[in-house]
């Protein structure tokens, strides 16, 4: 309860995003409606599509692995960087900012579709490292402390050997624009730290 009332917004979406990729994990409607499907957002009528396929997910592992990210990552920013509306606008415009280059991409292949949060989830993990890229932000199973540019770099490395494998219907192509979107976002909002990220990046304190 305690992390709750800590972290709100990153609860709050955790909470959303579990319900409705719950639903759709047996709902094939719901399931296709949400679809990031270019070839079929020819009208602005289905431009929600850039939204709503953060909101579901293939299965469980793609679900846990995503929301476990936001948590470590989201609730660091949520408390240390960003106020609430810096943070609702970081995610919900990094889920477009990260599905642009696929829609431009796929505008005319009608078996290409994604799902999944994973440009967002992207976006506030390389936002969380523009405070300190080598802060250890995540624990693997309580065991494994990797530091935020470590993780970042694995995860990034994790996408890209998806993408090249495919045939999953997830949006891997998102966590590289979602990355960039993310630490641009912050590095604009606040350029305090994004010199402060230059300087701790070329001269790590271990």
């Amino acid at each position: 309860m305690e992390d709750i009332q800590q972290y709100p917004l990153t609860f709050g979406i955790i909470a959303l995003t579990v319900v409705i990729s719950l639903i759709a994990f047996s709902n094939t409607e719901v399931k296709n409606k949400a679809l990031f499907y270019p070839y079929g957002m020819s009208s602005p009528s289905e431009y929600y599509r850039f939204i709503s396929h953060g909101f579901i997910h293939a299965d469980f592992i793609h679900l846990f692995f995503n929301m476990f990210a936001l948590y470590s990552f989201g609730s660091f920013i949520e408390m240390y960087l960003f106020n609430k509306t810096e943070y609702i606008v970081l995610y919900f415009t990094s889920l477009i900012a990260a599905s642009v280059f696929d829609f431009i991409k796929n505008r005319n292949n009608s078996s290409y579709a994604a799902l999944g949060a994973s440009g967002a989830v992207s976006a506030v993990i390389f936002a969380s490292m523009i405070f300190d890229p080598w802060v250890k932000g995540v624990a693997l199973f309580g065991v494994l402390a990797l530091p935020n540019i470590v993780f970042g770099v694995l995860y990034l490395w994790y996408c890209a050997y998806m993408s090249k494998r495919g045939g999953d219907n997830i949006g891997h192509n998102a966590h590289f624009w979602g990355s960039v979107y993310g630490f641009a976002y912050t590095a604009i909002l606040k350029p305090e730290l994004f010199k402060g990220f230059i300087e701790k990046l070329l001269h790590p304190t271990f």
